[in-house]
């Protein structure tokens, strides 16, 4: 039997010039950070998880920080983004120090808004806790 070689998918695509979309997604457990393109095509990726940081360490602001960091100096290598929109979603703590850190590596910033899906009125809630 001939051993079939896999292919790795690559984290980041290069040679984009223009703008682009940075998605942060901040759970209280994580903070996920995504770069698009204006079509919505990935430029890259990456969490604080895969920063480097594991448990309750994760959801740190500094965490955020760190895996914004990482994914902006990866995506600036191989693309030139001019300015970028950002589409923050979830309650984390890791939301606001992601934007700080944005604005810190020296991007511009056309817009900011927040997608956090809110119910409207939702499913049934739990009983009452009788204690």
């Amino acid at each position: 039997m001939a051993n079939k070689q896999k292919e790795t998918k690559k984290k980041i695509r290069a040679g984009y010039k223009g703008e682009g979309k940075v998605y942060i997604s901040a759970s209280f457990n994580n903070t996920i950070v995504t770069v698009c393109d204006d079509s919505g095509n990935a430029l890259g990726w990456g969490s604080s998880g895969n920063a480097g940081f594991k448990g309750t360490r994760k959801s740190t602001p500094f965490a955020a920080t760190t895996a914004v960091d990482k994914v902006l100096k990866k995506v600036k290598e191989n693309n030139d983004l001019s300015e970028v929109e950002i589409y923050v979603k979830g309650p984390g703590p890791g939301r606001d120090a992601a934007l700080r850190a944005i604005r810190a590596a020296g991007v511009k910033i056309a817009l900011i808004a927040d997608i956090t899906p809110i119910p409207h009125n939702g499913p049934r809630p739990k009983k009452k806790r009788r204690a």
